[in-house]
């Protein structure tokens, strides 16, 4: 148990989708996973644990931006074990071919937020995700 997880030790998956919005990650649990059982409502962040496809997933709330969701990744990553965290929900964009509620599917991204540019100064920095993580190899009903 941590600060900002309720969630004790081994009921969280290390696989983990994380959705800024806490009605989101319920959404999300109910919606897709069996078993979903929730395992942190601290601060109303909300988490829940399951299976989806015979693969254990945690979906952990992690609030906006930036700052709120390095907390909750590095209690994820550093007292829980997790391995994978792939962020999910609403996005901006500026691509004219992308509309609202279009499905997106990115390796990276990267902003011209304050944040970003505090630490990184001029570089634009955007980590890559592993090509394996966004790989669908069978079709998914969304």
């Amino acid at each position: 148990m941590t600060i900002h997880i309720g969630a004790k030790e081994g009921e969280i998956a290390e696989t983990v989708l994380m959705p800024g919005d806490p009605y989101r990650a319920k959404w999300a649990a109910e919606t897709f996973l069996t078993d979903a059982t929730l395992v942190n409502e601290v601060r109303g962040m909300l988490g829940f644990t399951g299976t989806w496809n015979g693969h254990r997933v945690t979906i952990q709330g992690s609030g906006m931006g930036m700052p709120s969701l390095s907390i909750y990744a590095n209690e994820l990553i550093t007292n829980y074990g997790a391995k994978t965290l792939i962020r999910i929900g609403s996005c901006g964009g500026m691509q004219p071919h992308v509309g609202i509620r279009d499905i997106i599917i990115a390796m990276t991204a990267t902003t011209i937020t304050s944040p970003s540019s505090g630490i990184f100064r001029e570089m634009n920095f955007a980590p890559c995700a592993d090509l394996s993580l966004i790989h669908i190899s069978e079709p998914t009903r969304l």
